[in-house]
């Protein structure tokens, strides 16, 4: 299709993408993400939201595979290791899991990193 290689056509692809999910059509949100990362694989920010969408649609494989990508190519993304450890969690990956809580909290101090990290002060 010509509309696929219009650069333009994936910015509103991803911008729509990103309701979808917010609107909870994460199949949906799929759907426009791959043309997407078809045209642009180096596109982090756009694996990252098909690894969201993949994860609220229940298919943990491919979110998990879709978020250590996104780790391969940023290691510091807090978000990244936080939501990748709940992938783990949902698999029943506890060890994996455990890893990437502390691996967020370390580097983003959120109240939510740390207490799934174990790190809560206040008890």
């Amino acid at each position: 299709m010509v509309a696929d290689s219009n650069p333009e056509t994936h910015v509103i692809d991803f911008r729509a993408a990103e309701h979808l999910l917010a609107a909870r059509d994460p199949r949906g949100a799929v759907k426009l993400l791959d043309s997407v990362i078809a045209a642009h694989p180096e596109n982090t920010a756009a694996r990252l939201l098909r690894a969201r969408a993949f994860f609220a649609a229940a298919q943990l494989r491919p979110a998990q595979l879709e978020f250590e990508l996104v780790l391969e190519r940023e290691p510091d993304n807090a978000f990244a290791h936080f939501a990748l450890a709940r992938t783990f969690e949902r698999s029943g990956l506890t060890a994996q899991a455990t890893r990437h809580f502390r691996l967020a909290a370390a580097l983003d101090p959120k109240p939510e990193y740390l207490q799934a990290a174990g790190f809560d002060t206040e008890k």
